[in-house]
């Protein structure tokens, strides 16, 4: 599977965190920032948008890095992504991204 699709199956080469990080945009690192803030009802610095993707090596988001329970469950259980798990049909977590994203979903089952 390539190597930026994420554990929950979102295109990291899509994200915003990650296209701010690489093209070094304040404005869009700002606009995330806000975003996932409010989504997260959490404080999230325009500072800490700063993302390689979700399994690549080097720098995360802060949401990525620690937040994510998406991330950390299949880390947890050693996946490369939540497409391995026998349970992800089932699973409340990764529902909250597959549930609504039928891209994810198809990476996930690719």
């Amino acid at each position: 599977m390539k190597t930026m699709i994420a554990y929950c199956g979102l295109d990291c080469e899509k994200c915003d965190a990650y296209l701010a990080t690489i093209h070094d945009d304040r404005a869009l690192r700002e606009k995330t920032a806000k975003l996932w803030s409010e989504l997260n009802q959490i404080t999230i610095l325009p500072e800490q948008i700063d993302c390689e993707g979700c399994r690549a090596d080097g720098r995360k988001t802060v949401y990525c890095d620690q937040l994510c329970q998406i991330r950390r469950c299949a880390m947890k259980k050693g996946f490369e992504t939540c497409g391995v798990c026998p349970d992800m049909e089932t699973c409340p977590t990764v529902a909250t991204v597959i549930s609504n994203n039928a891209a994810a979903r198809k990476n996930l089952k690719g």
